[in-house]
């Protein structure tokens, strides 16, 4: 076969591939609706939410102690929301936004603060996370602002490892009052 013919081939198998690649985007058709949730577990997780958020922001402002991260925001809605999902277990919540705000702190402290170091911040934590199974979507929120607010050293413990701690102990009390949760699945 002759090096042009073998181009022709090769170019002819990607445009076929195309279509079905774009047909990929359209999705499917979801077989059964979203589970309902029952009422009182919604309160448990708006009481949750309420309590984690407002533990770690009392403590930041009345003790000056920074322990607020806006990524924290979106912990809470899966610790407490939907606790049962692996995203949410104690070991992805606490060990991916430690990962992640090491893995930012160390970015930034070698490149500064560059369009690419913050891409690179969030990029490599997600990939970490993946990589050790600790995977926490908001904790790629972290990794990325620990280098857009040029974070050192001390954000890694606090806010991070200590407000991910307490978000976490506040599911455990939480989450276990309803009859239909069980908080963690598993710890490790």
């Amino acid at each position: 076969m002759s090096n042009s013919t073998e181009q022709l081939a090769q170019s002819a198998e990607r445009e076929s591939n195309l279509p079905g690649y774009f047909q990929k985007m359209k999705g499917k058709r979801r077989d059964k609706p979203l589970p309902g949730l029952h009422s009182f577990d919604v309160f448990i997780s708006w009481l949750g939410a309420f309590l984690g958020i407002s533990t770690v922001a009392f403590l930041t402002l009345t003790y000056d102690v920074p322990l607020m991260v806006a990524s924290f925001g979106a912990s809470a809605v899966l610790i407490y929301g939907v606790p049962d999902v692996p995203l949410a277990q104690p070991r992805n919540v606490i060990f991916g936004h430690i990962l992640s705000a090491t893995t930012g702190v160390i970015v930034y402290s070698l490149f500064g603060l560059t369009w690419w170091s913050t891409a690179l911040g969030c990029s490599l934590s997600i990939a970490l996370m993946l990589l050790t199974k600790t995977t926490h979507p908001p904790a790629g929120a972290t990794g990325m602002v620990a280098v857009w607010t040029q974070q050192s050293p001390m954000f890694i413990i606090a806010p991070v490892a200590i407000g991910a701690v307490i978000l976490v102990i506040i599911g455990l009390f939480t989450n276990n009052i309803s009859p239909r949760r069980s908080y963690p699945k598993y710890w490790i």
